[in-house]
Order: structure tokens, then C-alpha cells, then sequence
């Protein structure tokens, strides 16, 4: 068996993630028969098949494919991690930093905030990606991730996590519609997010009471939704009281939801100078808005 290299491993990762060699050659900038040489020369060197081609030129990965894949992901974390470190020598909080949160985290509470940790560190840059999914932190896909929950622990250590704070929720409906907020329907969540504990609760109270006829799958699409007066929406505290043009209702008998705002890093990064920069304006600007809750230490979790 010959030796082989990080090109190899590139091109088998970029096959595995995108599923044929079109899309793996546009990830690579490369053209899909260069894709296709280059897996081949890659199997000759490994003695194996590493993936099934279907008629619609679909890629599979064989049981050989998905050991070299595990084995490839790994060299990757492990060449993020060097490059990484390595970028992380100098003191200055200096680079990009890549954040993942929920799109309403995003936009309603570090766009309007960025400027005070970039007017603090010149050579600082932000990359905020509005997404709720649980992109991949091992692989490099975000930096840093804030999330509404803690992630359920897993094999690996590769991952802290700190809790920022708890967020009140409240019931929010458009100012002009204040006087007649009770005639209002609820505005619910679609079946997507039904397994999220602010989703059970509207669900739950507008079954007892009216549903909107409109279903959204974000915070975001719930403040326009009261903005235009279609019902009334459970927000954030630390969102809805910042949105003009909604009214807060006060409904001191309702046990209301509240969530966890997680903040997640890799392991080998919290050290950066960059990153650690980061992390504590993500810090200070969560306690100044919600001071009630104090952080816990960093937690090593396994999270992917």
C-alpha cells in the first residue's frame, strides 16, 4: 500500500460531504473529472473501493469509505488544531472569529452590539452566520456557537461550553393592539420546533385559547408577526423589550418558559487570543442585559 497524503484525505472528505464529484469539485474549485482521477489514483494507493457511484451519479461511501472518512476527519481536526494554535501565538486579538447563533441572537443583539469589541481590538474580525443548526465546531465549520440549551453530553471532550445566562421569556403583542391583546390568537411555532420548551407552551395555551393562522419556525418571524398584528407572541424578554412598536403584557399568573443561552467553543481555541476576546465581550454583553443569572465555569462537553 502506498503512502498517502492530505490531498487524498481533501478529496475523499469532499466526496463524502458533497455527495458527487460535481459538488466536491466545486468545494475544491477543481473540475469533476479532476474530482474523479484523483479518487482514483486514490483507491490504487489504499488497495480499496471507497464509494458506490449510483446512475445519477450520487456517491455512497463503502465500508472501507466511511473507515478512511473517520480516519480523514480526524487528520482534519487535528491540522485545524495546529493552524489554530499556531495563529494563535501572537497576543494580539487579531483574525476572524466565526459565530453561529440563532438568526434573532444575531441580528436584534450582536450586530447592534459588534462595535465595542471591534473598536477594542483593530485587527478583529466577526463573521456572524444567523443559523440555528448545530454546526460542526471539531471540524472547524464555526469557531464559537450560541445555543438556547446545553448540548447532550457525548463521547468527547473537544468542546466547552459556558452558560451566559437564563432568558425570561414575555408576551408580546404590537403597541396599537394593546387595548384588545386578550381578543388576539396565539402565534405558534410550525412542527419543526414543537420539541422546544417555548414551542410546547404556546402550543399548549393556544389550544385552551386560539391559534393564529400563521406558523413560524424563528423569533424573528414572531416579532413581525405582532408587529403586523396577527396574535400575540411569547419573545425573550432580552429581545422583545428592544423591539419598538411591542408592547410587554403582564400576565403575573402565567408560569412563563425560560431557556439557557449557551456559549460553545473548541477546546484547543479558548486560549487564542482572539477567541478569548470573544468569549468575554460575549460575556459582559449577556450579563449587562440579563445580570440576574451568573455564569458557570467552562464545562467540557462532547458536542458535535
Amino acid at each position: 500500500m502506498q503512502a498517502i497524503d492530505w490531498n487524498d484525505l481533501r478529496h475523499i472528505l469532499a466526496v463524502a460531504r458533497g455527495g458527487s464529484f460535481a459538488a466536491a469539485g466545486r468545494s475544491l474549485s477543481a473540475d469533476a473529472t479532476t474530482i474523479s482521477r484523483r479518487l482514483r489514483i486514490v483507491e490504487e494507493r489504499l488497495g480499496a473501493q471507497l464509494f458506490h457511484r449510483a446512475g445519477d451519479g450520487a456517491m455512497t461511501p463503502t465500508t472501507a469509505g466511511e473507515i478512511a472518512i473517520a480516519h480523514a476527519e480526524a487528520v482534519e481536526a487535528e491540522m485545524g488544531a495546529l493552524t489554530a494554535t499556531l495563529a494563535g501565538t501572537d497576543l494580539s486579538a487579531a483574525g476572524k472569529v466565526r459565530i453561529t447563533a440563532p438568526p434573532f441572537v444575531i441580528n436584534r443583539l450582536l450586530i447592534p452590539a459588534a462595535g465595542e469589541v471591534l473598536s477594542q481590538h483593530s485587527g478583529l474580525e466577526l463573521e456572524l452566520i444567523g443559523d440555528s443548526r448545530n454546526l460542526n465546531l471539531i471540524r472547524r465549520e464555526a469557531d464559537m456557537a450560541l445555543r438556547l440549551a446545553r448540548p447532550a453530553e457525548m463521547d468527547n471532550t473537544r468542546v466547552v461550553a459556558r452558560r451566559l445566562t437564563v432568558l425570561d421569556y414575555a408576551i408580546y403583542v404590537a403597541a396599537d393592539n394593546l387595548a384588545n391583546a386578550e381578543e388576539l390568537p396565539w402565534l405558534v411555532y410550525d412542527e419543526t420546533m414543537a420539541h422546544l420548551p417555548h414551542a410546547r407552551w404556546i402550543a399548549a395555551t393556544a389550544e385552551k385559547a386560539r391559534a393564529s393562522a400563521i406558523a413560524v419556525n424563528e423569533a424573528e418571524a414572531l416579532v413581525q408577526a405582532a408587529l403586523a398584528g396577527l396574535g400575540r407572541a411569547l419573545l425573550p424578554r432580552i429581545l422583545g423589550d428592544r423591539v419598538n412598536g411591542l408592547a410587554r403584557i403582564d400576565r403575573g399568573e402565567d408560569i412563563l418558559p425560560t431557556r439557557e443561552l449557551w456559549l460553545l467553543m473548541h477546546a484547543d481555541l479558548r486560549h487564542i487570543a482572539r477567541i478569548r476576546a470573544v468569549a468575554d465581550w460575549l460575556e459582559q454583553l449577556f450579563r449587562r442585559r440579563e445580570p440576574r443569572e451568573i455564569p458557570d465555569g467552562d464545562a467540557p462537553i462532547g458536542f458535535r
